[in-house]
């Protein structure tokens, strides 16, 4: 999908917040709200908007503990790969997990309360896991940024 300037104006309020009326968009994107309404069911359709959400606290939701784990598999086989990411996607604590290059098959992000959780996690819930070989922890003590708006074509940052 060919995205114009007031698509990406659209994803721009959108991003910051999702959950504007849609007069109140239209208004900020200089549209009247049907087509508004029109380009946004369009960006939605073409998988353009994935889904809308609310980003909560984690330190309110006492989950203020951000760990990196570096995950290594025994072997790199198709079935292995599958396995550990179907066991690994059944754990809330797992915000996000990448395959990588390099060093690691995986890391991970987890949000926990303490250090006891981050414990309990790795002999509970990833050691259990097969063919794992190697577990490697980093711990975030400040973060520095933290956005969720992907950087639009024609737009700084």
């Amino acid at each position: 999908m060919q995205l114009d300037a007031i698509d990406l104006k659209i994803l721009a309020q959108l991003q910051e917040d999702s959950s504007l009326t849609n007069v109140e968009l239209a208004r900020r994107v200089h549209l009247s709200p049907s087509p508004c309404l029109m380009r946004v069911k369009t960006l939605e359709a073409a998988g353009v908007i994935e889904r809308y959400v609310a980003l909560a606290n984690a330190r309110a939701l006492g989950k203020g503990l951000n760990v990196f784990i570096s995950i290594s598999l025994k072997e790199q086989s198709r079935e292995s790969l599958a396995e550990f990411e179907r066991r690994i996607a059944e754990h809330d604590e797992v915000m996000e997990c990448y395959l990588m290059t390099g060093d690691s098959d995986y890391l991970i992000r987890v949000a926990l309360t303490d250090i006891g959780a981050l414990e309990k996690f790795i002999l509970n819930q990833l050691t259990p896991i097969p063919g794992i070989e190697k577990i490697r922890s980093s711990f975030a003590l400040k973060q520095v940024r933290y956005k969720t708006a992907l950087p639009l074509p024609g737009r700084a940052g």
